[in-house]
């Protein structure tokens, strides 16, 4: 049985290579916020038990084990945030580190049944998509809203599950499935001003990057 910092380690590396065919070492590090040798130790570990393949500096990716268990190790943390949300009335900036806590502890049963009682959902509350029993995934087909221009009109699709960032757009009164119109747009750093409704919102090119729309007529 694989322990919790296998889990979590296959689990960063599904993440980092959705955008990259290899993930580096000095990459998984920045993400855990740890050595770049500790990473070492432990992706040796994860390639003597097949996990990774791993070319010397030049990266890792996960082999069709690893990417089982990162799979379900998603699945069972997507579910549980919508549970947290739906059921306990946790806020959607809380329930990915609550989730970080569940995930590893629970059993096939227990997450089957939580998957019946929450009516098989897709999705989880920042969008993204909840693998199947099976480890199959949607592939979305989103924008970053940093790359619309004036005139764009969005709805936003996913949002990065990172607690400030969502603390943020709470507070601008924003969520899944609004339409936001882009009505300036800075060439010289990226930033914008979209109007939600009747307000009108400052948005950063740090913010607009982590924010992925779809757009709209």
């Amino acid at each position: 049985m694989q322990t919790k910092s296998t889990e979590d380690y296959l689990k960063i590396i599904y993440g980092l290579g959705e955008d990259r065919d290899t993930v580096t070492t000095s990459a998984i590090a920045e993400e855990l916020r740890i050595s770049s040798p500790s990473v070492s130790d432990m992706i040796k570990k994860l390639y003597e038990s097949q996990y990774i393949s791993y070319t010397p500096y030049y990266g890792v990716r996960l082999t069709k084990k690893g990417e089982r268990i990162a799979l379900k190790i998603i699945r069972r943390h997507r579910l549980l945030e919508v549970f947290l949300m739906k059921f306990l009335n946790f806020p959607w900036e809380l329930v990915h580190d609550e989730a970080e806590r569940l995930e590893h502890v629970i059993s096939d049963e227990f997450e089957d049944r939580l998957d019946a009682l929450l009516g098989w959902p897709q999705y989880d509350p920042h969008g993204d998509p909840i693998p199947t029993k099976d480890g199959l995934v949607e592939k979305l087909e989103v924008l970053r809203l940093s790359d619309l221009e004036v005139g764009d009109r969005v709805s936003i699709t996913k949002v990065t599950d990172s607690r400030p960032l969502l603390e943020f757009i709470k507070r601008m009164g924003l969520g899944l499935n609004h339409t936001l119109a882009i009505k300036t747009k800075e060439s010289f750093d990226g930033s914008m001003v979209i109007r939600a409704g009747r307000k009108d919102h400052f948005v950063s090119r740090e913010v607009s990057q982590n924010i992925y729309v779809r757009k709209v007529n």
